[in-house]
């Protein structure tokens, strides 16, 4: 085999294996990890391997990849483009690693990097950008540079002010999570990174519009002045008007838009002033908050069910749409948002329809944030803690055993 001088970089270079044949010997872990790619290139890929890890074994049998179960013969790279080499067996390696050399086949080996006339750069994809970094012979140094690209790409952070990614005049509505900056999707802010205009909740991820460039736009949708309009008309007419201007615009949103926010409104209205209207889920505060206390709203042998419920209307108001009664009456948890104010009437009003006085619950205020806290109550004493200890929206009440799940948890 011909020797290569190790000082010399490797030279990078995207290979387009469409409908050319890829060989790869051996079928765990490597095998697992490489698949997916050389499938998602196109490659033809033959696999020789007498036994596979579940997930190979699948690909076989829906047809993604031929694999012949058995060891590697002399003659197998025949008419390969690419070889993948990841067997257990060091000499049958080495023996595929020179015919590799000797066809002139591009070959990767798992066990010796020294021997492999070809490295895996740590890869990944974002927006029609692939990125590839190799770091030497540290595939850990490699993933990392690889990740913070890939992150910079899609949060935004490496876009160019001069080189901004083109957009599409419209409107995304982004569920921004439960208040902490990190909890927004990718997505949402990628799209923040790329909005003209941001039409922000008091609740969204406030300090994320710090880092927006000078040039956007950010409107505080409750200071938007409504006249003869509602309010939540006047937000939808500030979205339909900017984004018939032209521009990209964003409505950050706390939670999930469609979770007891009034996102939906906002794109009936947008689908009839023909505004197109990309929706971003976001992660509900009434799984995160609970899970920032450390409470679960389901626990095997505790609870098989939770309910979310809207708390801003009292039982007793005519205009309640929530069947307290039957609420009372589920063995589960129950998540209350935006209950602060009725804490008590929900209290009794549950109590009165046979949930038990002494049902543990936690009240979360500003969850996953600085000022999170956690206080304890009971379905009886719920609405005067609440006075007591000065809890003010937001917060979510958890009501049920879950709430000591992690007090009895061995430590």
């Amino acid at each position: 085999m011909a020797e290569h001088p190790a000082e010399h970089a490797a030279y990078p270079v995207g290979l387009r294996l469409s409908g050319r044949r890829v060989v790869v010997l051996g079928a765990g872990q490597v095998a697992q990890r490489r698949l997916p790619a050389l499938v998602a290139a196109g490659a033809d890929v033959l696999l020789i391997s007498p036994s596979a890890t579940p997930s190979v074994e699948a690909m076989a049998d829906t047809g993604e990849i031929r694999w012949e179960r058995r060891r590697y013969q002399a003659g197998d790279l025949a008419g390969a483009w690419y070889a993948l080499i990841s067997t257990d067996d060091p000499e049958a390696n080495t023996a595929a690693s020179r015919e590799a050399e000797d066809r002139r086949v591009w070959c990767v080996r798992a066990d010796d990097a020294e021997a492999a006339t070809a490295w895996t750069p740590a890869t990944g994809r974002s927006e029609g950008v692939t990125v590839a970094v190799l770091t030497g012979r540290d595939p850990r140094r490699s993933a990392a540079v690889r990740d913070a690209i890939v992150e910079g790409l899609r949060d935004g952070s490496l876009a160019a002010p001069h080189h901004r990614r083109p957009h599409t005049p419209g409107v995304a509505l982004v569920g921004g999570g439960p208040g902490d900056p990190d909890l927004i999707t990718v997505r949402g802010r990628r799209l923040l990174a790329e909005a003209d205009v941001v039409i922000a909740d008091r609740l969204g991820p406030r300090d994320l519009l710090a880092e927006l460039p000078p040039h956007v736009e950010v409107i505080d949708a409750a200071k938007i002045p409504y006249g003869r309009f509602m309010a939540q008309e006047a937000i939808n007419q500030a979205l339909i008007e900017h984004a018939k201007a032209g521009k990209a615009v964003v409505r950050l949103k706390g939670g999930d838009p469609f979770v007891f926010g009034r996102g939906m409104e906002e794109a009936q209205a947008l689908a009839e002033a023909g505004i197109p209207c990309t929706v971003v889920p976001g992660i509900s505060s009434s799984i995160s908050v609970p899970g920032a206390a450390g409470i679960p709203v389901t626990h095997r042998g505790v609870a098989h069910e939770f309910t979310v419920v809207s708390g801003h209307v009292a039982p007793d108001d005519a205009r309640s749409l929530v069947d307290w009664s039957a609420l009372a009456k589920l063995r589960g948890t129950l998540v209350v948002l935006m209950g602060v104010e009725n804490s008590g009437a929900i209290a009794a009003t549950l109590i009165a329809h046979g949930r038990a006085a002494d049902t543990p619950v936690a009240v979360v205020q500003e969850g996953t944030t600085a000022a999170q806290r956690r206080v304890e109550a009971t379905l009886a004493t719920l609405g005067e803690t609440v006075r007591a200890e000065g809890v003010r929206p937001p917060a979510v009440i958890v009501i049920g055993d879950v709430v000591t799940v992690a007090a009895r948890t061995p430590r």
